[in-house]
């Protein structure tokens, strides 16, 4: 897929403000420094389109990107950011999980998790709860540069069997950066071949 425009649309947290859905959608979403705005900006080939920090939480509204006049990318608040007040954390959680269960067009969610770590628990819990909810998700491994392939597979594997405690079959892997822009291709033809085939 070639991106030829990528612009902000709206952010809010009231789904109900989200765009008419018209237009299949996208979301992205991961803990809190897992490197979710410089993925979106290296996709939509623009430096800033996604407001990327230092400071880990910087994204605190559902945020819609409008990519070749077609489709939504959606970037959601990080989860699991130890230093932000809980009645805060519990607002973000409320009306993420209300537009993760009523969007209606949303085709699936890209979930981001970094492929330096061992299987985390917050983001096992996240996509065991995406899983109950009949919730359709790919698992996106970023910052892969920042690790050698042997490591990388040693990760990949570690969350290969965690998830297979629970899970019959592997939800569909990527691995990224947005450094190398290993991956981009990989998930902007799998994002063409979901609005081609729903």
């Amino acid at each position: 897929m070639l991106i030829r425009s990528a612009e902000f649309v709206i952010s809010n947290s009231d789904v109900r403000k989200c765009p008419a859905p018209t237009l299949p959608e996208f979301a992205f979403i991961g803990r809190s420094n897992v490197g979710k705005s410089s993925l979106i900006n290296a996709l939509a080939n623009q430096k800033s389109l996604a407001k990327t920090s230092g400071k880990p939480g910087k994204t605190q509204l559902i945020n819609h990107f409008l990519i070749n006049k077609k489709w939504y990318l959606v970037d959601l608040p990080g989860y699991g950011y130890a230093k932000t007040s809980k009645s805060k954390r519990k607002k973000w959680e409320a009306f993420i999980e209300e537009y993760l269960l009523t969007r209606e067009n949303l085709y699936t969610t890209f979930i981001l998790l970094d492929s330096r770590l061992e299987p985390q628990k917050i983001d096992l819990e996240f996509m065991s709860w995406c899983g109950e909810n009949q919730l359709p998700f790919s698992m996106v491994f970023t910052k892969t540069d920042k690790l050698s392939n042997v490591e990388l597979q040693k990760n990949l594997a570690a969350y290969k069997r965690e998830m297979l405690k629970y899970w019959e079959e592997m939800p569909p892997m990527f691995t990224t950066s947005s450094v190398s822009g290993q991956g981009r291709e990989e998930l902007l033809n799998y994002i063409q071949e979901l609005i081609d085939t729903v």
